[in-house]
Protein backbone atom coordinates (compact mmCIF):
# COMPACT_ATOMS: atom_id res chain seq x y z
CA UNK A 1 0.00 0.00 0.00
CA UNK A 2 0.91 3.39 -0.86
CA UNK A 3 1.70 5.59 1.76
CA UNK A 4 1.85 9.86 1.32
CA UNK A 5 4.25 11.60 3.80
CA UNK A 6 4.94 15.47 3.54
CA UNK A 7 3.59 18.90 2.16
CA UNK A 8 4.44 20.40 -0.52
CA UNK A 9 3.41 23.88 -1.94
CA UNK A 10 3.37 24.16 -6.04
CA UNK A 11 2.41 27.26 -8.06
CA UNK A 12 0.00 26.97 -11.03
CA UNK A 13 1.31 26.77 -14.30
CA UNK A 14 -0.29 29.12 -16.61
CA UNK A 15 -2.24 26.81 -18.40
CA UNK A 16 -3.39 26.07 -14.79
CA UNK A 17 -1.36 22.51 -14.49
CA UNK A 18 0.23 21.36 -11.16
CA UNK A 19 3.62 19.61 -10.73
CA UNK A 20 3.59 16.69 -8.75
CA UNK A 21 6.30 16.82 -5.84
CA UNK A 22 8.28 14.02 -6.83
CA UNK A 23 8.82 12.39 -3.26
CA UNK A 24 5.15 11.33 -3.68
CA UNK A 25 5.52 10.50 -7.18
CA UNK A 26 8.66 8.26 -5.65
CA UNK A 27 6.64 6.06 -3.64
CA UNK A 28 4.50 4.56 -6.53
CA UNK A 29 5.57 1.34 -7.29
CA UNK A 30 3.50 0.39 -9.55
CA UNK A 31 3.16 1.75 -13.50
CA UNK A 32 -0.71 2.76 -13.17
CA UNK A 33 -0.16 6.50 -12.65
CA UNK A 34 -3.24 7.21 -12.49
CA UNK A 35 -5.19 9.31 -9.58
CA UNK A 36 -8.94 9.99 -8.89
CA UNK A 37 -9.22 13.21 -7.64
CA UNK A 38 -12.61 14.87 -5.80
CA UNK A 39 -14.06 17.08 -3.03
CA UNK A 40 -13.78 16.25 0.78
CA UNK A 41 -16.94 15.87 2.19
CA UNK A 42 -15.43 17.90 5.44
CA UNK A 43 -13.21 19.74 4.27
CA UNK A 44 -12.70 22.69 2.11
CA UNK A 45 -10.25 20.65 0.14
CA UNK A 46 -9.90 17.95 -2.68
CA UNK A 47 -8.56 14.30 -1.96
CA UNK A 48 -6.52 12.87 -4.55
CA UNK A 49 -5.96 8.88 -4.30
CA UNK A 50 -4.08 6.50 -6.39
CA UNK A 51 -6.63 4.74 -8.85
CA UNK A 52 -6.33 0.94 -6.62
CA UNK A 53 -6.64 3.03 -3.85
CA UNK A 54 -9.83 4.74 -4.88
CA UNK A 55 -11.16 1.15 -6.12
CA UNK A 56 -10.49 0.20 -2.45
CA UNK A 57 -12.37 3.03 -0.89
CA UNK A 58 -15.18 2.92 -3.01
CA UNK A 59 -15.53 -0.73 -3.19
CA UNK A 60 -15.74 -0.47 0.44
CA UNK A 61 -18.23 2.68 0.38
CA UNK A 62 -20.36 0.67 -1.84
CA UNK A 63 -20.27 -2.80 -0.44
CA UNK A 64 -22.01 -0.66 2.80
CA UNK A 65 -24.57 0.20 0.31
CA UNK A 66 -28.88 -1.18 -0.40
CA UNK A 67 -29.31 0.34 -4.32
CA UNK A 68 -33.26 -0.51 -3.65
CA UNK A 69 -32.59 1.86 -1.11
CA UNK A 70 -33.62 5.25 -2.07
CA UNK A 71 -31.62 6.99 0.12
CA UNK A 72 -28.42 4.75 -0.83
CA UNK A 73 -29.13 5.33 -4.13
CA UNK A 74 -29.18 9.41 -3.87
CA UNK A 75 -25.79 9.17 -1.38
CA UNK A 76 -23.80 6.65 -4.06
CA UNK A 77 -24.92 9.57 -6.97
CA UNK A 78 -23.59 12.23 -4.63
CA UNK A 79 -20.63 10.43 -3.67
CA UNK A 80 -19.30 9.88 -7.29
CA UNK A 81 -20.46 13.19 -8.42
CA UNK A 82 -17.39 15.48 -9.34
CA UNK A 83 -14.56 12.62 -9.91
CA UNK A 84 -12.02 13.32 -12.17
CA UNK A 85 -9.14 10.68 -13.43
CA UNK A 86 -6.33 12.53 -13.51
CA UNK A 87 -2.82 11.26 -14.90
CA UNK A 88 0.36 12.98 -14.91
CA UNK A 89 2.30 13.71 -18.17
CA UNK A 90 5.41 11.60 -18.14
CA UNK A 91 8.08 14.14 -19.25
CA UNK A 92 7.31 16.74 -16.09
CA UNK A 93 5.26 14.89 -13.51
CA UNK A 94 2.47 17.59 -14.43
CA UNK A 95 -0.79 17.20 -13.63
CA UNK A 96 -4.66 18.66 -14.78
CA UNK A 97 -7.00 18.57 -12.12
CA UNK A 98 -10.10 20.17 -13.63
CA UNK A 99 -10.39 23.87 -12.79
CA UNK A 100 -14.22 23.64 -11.34
CA UNK A 101 -12.75 21.49 -9.02
CA UNK A 102 -9.46 24.04 -8.19
CA UNK A 103 -12.90 26.71 -8.18
CA UNK A 104 -14.54 24.77 -5.72
CA UNK A 105 -11.46 24.77 -2.71
CA UNK A 106 -10.61 28.55 -3.93
CA UNK A 107 -7.28 27.82 -5.43
CA UNK A 108 -5.70 31.52 -6.94
CA UNK A 109 -2.17 30.91 -7.65
CA UNK A 110 -0.87 28.05 -5.36
CA UNK A 111 -1.77 25.14 -3.94
CA UNK A 112 -0.58 22.55 -0.86
CA UNK A 113 -0.33 18.60 -1.55
CA UNK A 114 -0.23 17.17 1.98
CA UNK A 115 0.11 13.80 2.22
CA UNK A 116 -2.35 12.00 4.63
CA UNK A 117 -0.97 8.39 4.60
CA UNK A 118 -3.26 6.80 1.74
CA UNK A 119 -4.30 10.08 0.02
CA UNK A 120 -3.12 13.37 -0.68
CA UNK A 121 -5.26 16.66 -0.33
CA UNK A 122 -5.01 19.46 -2.40
CA UNK A 123 -5.79 22.82 -0.50
CA UNK A 124 -5.98 26.51 -1.79
CA UNK A 125 -2.47 27.57 -0.03
CA UNK A 126 -4.26 30.24 1.60
CA UNK A 127 -6.88 27.62 2.97
CA UNK A 128 -4.48 25.40 4.06
CA UNK A 129 -2.86 27.64 6.51
CA UNK A 130 -5.86 28.56 8.71
CA UNK A 131 -6.63 24.36 9.57
CA UNK A 132 -4.08 24.02 12.05
CA UNK A 133 -5.16 22.87 15.27
CA UNK A 134 -4.10 24.26 18.26
CA UNK A 135 -1.55 21.92 20.49
CA UNK A 136 -4.38 22.00 23.31
CA UNK A 137 -7.00 21.01 20.79
CA UNK A 138 -5.38 18.34 19.36
CA UNK A 139 -4.10 16.89 22.49
CA UNK A 140 -7.94 17.07 23.37
CA UNK A 141 -9.11 15.64 20.12
CA UNK A 142 -5.89 12.87 20.37
CA UNK A 143 -8.02 11.63 24.00
CA UNK A 144 -11.25 11.73 23.09
CA UNK A 145 -10.49 9.25 19.56
CA UNK A 146 -7.56 7.22 21.00
CA UNK A 147 -8.57 7.15 24.81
Amino acid sequence: MIKFIGEYTVKLDDKGRLILPSSFKSVITDNDLRFVVKRDLFANCLEMFSYQEWIRESESVKSRLNFFNREHTQFWREYTRDRALVEPAEKLGRISIPKRLLDQIGVVKEVVFAGCDHKIEIWAKENFDGTKLQESEYTKLAEKILG
